[in-house]
């Protein structure tokens, strides 16, 4: 019985303790990589954010805030705290993160979400890239609303489902630990997005 006892303490005390590890990219280009542990706690965080909301547009206005969290959390064990909005703000610091960076860390953040079952109505797609000029590529993670079915005035009640609409999760728009940009994949396309300005 003590034995028994003893195990059941053992594996309590590893679920409290669980956590996740994640890479995260910085320095352009993914060139360099660092580890990051999320605490239980901190997961609990992001699951209590993530958790019972009403809609599709809450869980996207949630993850900005969740995406931007994560980065915070990650700036505090590796060098991507001196990350700045865009490129050109960063002074050439170590922890600078390009758009290749941020898209390859956002969607392992969102995928870590998704595998604990936190994305409630949206699939992690893949990353999404725009050019402008032929010259100016950005990247992008992505995310999936789920598709609905259409309401019951459907003609003939065919189970027909709604479009899907796709939005970019787009972190490299901010410094490091503010909400991610969240836009219409359509928009991102055609250049939409926040104009960066230096920090004060």
């Amino acid at each position: 019985m003590i034995k028994i006892l003893t195990l059941l303490l053992l594996l309590a005390s590893g679920v409290a303790s669980a956590g996740e590890n994640i890479k995260v990219c910085y320095n352009y280009g993914c060139k360099q990589e660092a580890t990051v542990r999320f605490s239980d706690r901190q997961l609990r965080t992001l699951a209590k954010r993530l958790r019972s909301l009403p809609s599709a547009a809450e869980e996207r206005k949630a993850l900005a805030d969740v995406v931007g969290q994560m980065y915070y959390w990650a700036g505090q064990q590796s060098p991507v705290y001196a990350d700045k909005g865009g490129n050109a703000f960063d002074d050439e610091a170590n922890g600078a993160m390009d758009c290749i960076d941020h898209s390859t860390t956002t969607t392992r953040f969102l995928k870590m979400l998704e595998r604990r079952g936190l994305l409630k109505y949206h699939v992690v797609a893949d990353i999404e890239r725009r050019r402008r000029f032929f010259l100016f590529d950005h990247f992008s993670a992505v995310v999936q609303e789920f598709p609905r079915p259409i309401s019951a005035s459907t003609v003939d009640g065919d189970a027909e489902k709604a479009k899907t609409h796709q939005y970019v999760i787009d972190s490299w728009f901010v410094n490091n630990g503010e909400p991610a940009v969240v836009l219409p994949l359509e928009d991102w396309l055609n250049g939409a997005g926040p104009r960066i300005e230096p920090s004060h």
